[in-house]
């Protein structure tokens, strides 16, 4: 996959087409990324332990990993991901200013 947890990604399609958040979890065998703050579901909750009252909550939902981009660390823009040798490890690199993705 191209992108890992705790990239800053934006969203390229979808009803959230545009936003921007990092991804808090991703699920390589699924294909699929949790991002904070997009696309958001509304989930019907029983009353339990944690939440005695129960009721209706906000939370995130996975998005397909195809319909997210990686954000340029120097200009901000989403950009597509490539991979470079560098000092003998792997490296992603954002192809539009060639700056290095992995810290």
């Amino acid at each position: 996959m191209h992108v890992k947890k705790g990239d800053k990604v934006q969203v390229i399609s979808g009803k959230d087409k545009g936003k921007q958040g990092t991804v808090l979890t991703a699920f390589p065998k699924k294909d699929r990324v949790l991002v904070e703050g997009v696309n958001i579901v509304k989930k019907h909750a029983k009353p339990s332990q944690d939440n005695p009252q129960g009721g209706i909550l906000n939370q995130e939902a996975p998005i397909h990993v195809s319909n997210v981009m990686p954000v340029d660390p120097k200009s901000g823009e989403p950009t597509r991901v490539g991979y470079e040798v560098r000092d003998g490890k792997k490296v992603r690199i954002a192809k539009k200013s060639g700056e290095a993705l992995d810290k």
